[in-house]
């Protein structure tokens, strides 16, 4: 049996430097790398704004269901990590809830001592069924 597979890049310079793709759709299924905090251009957006990192990710997660044709409500799963976990929970438990509405997927929420860039406070993943 094949499995049909795509994946999907936004050309930034990490995607090459670590190799890794920004999703990959594998038969019904898609896997969402942990998104960031950055602009089209690759440009970090809200060093030292948790709440504003944390809404520019997920605005980067629907540009990666967009892409697919996919949308919130086909997440099942995401994993948050977060710098400084017991400061930013409420906010981060906040924006994840006003971002999945009524329907709830798993989620994993860890504190983490770092993350990939030096401003980075959050990254958020996710997989997606019945694309």
């Amino acid at each position: 049996m094949t499995v049909q597979y795509k994946e999907l890049t936004f050309g930034m310079p990490w995607e090459s430097l670590y190799g890794y793709s920004q999703a990959v759709q594998a038969g019904d299924t898609l896997y969402v790398s942990g998104q960031l905090s950055h602009d089209s251009a690759g440009t970090f957006v809200g060093a030292d704004d948790f709440e504003l990192q944390t809404k520019t990710t997920l605005d980067n997660l629907d540009r990666v269901l967009e892409h697919f044709g996919a949308t919130r409500d086909q997440i099942v799963e995401t994993t948050v990590l977060v710098r400084n976990l017991r400061d930013h929970f409420d906010t981060v438990a906040r924006l994840h809830v006003a971002y999945v509405g009524d329907r709830r997927p798993t989620s994993t929420v860890m504190g983490v001592s770092d993350l990939a860039l030096p401003e980075q406070l959050v990254e958020i993943g996710a997989v997606v069924r019945g694309t």
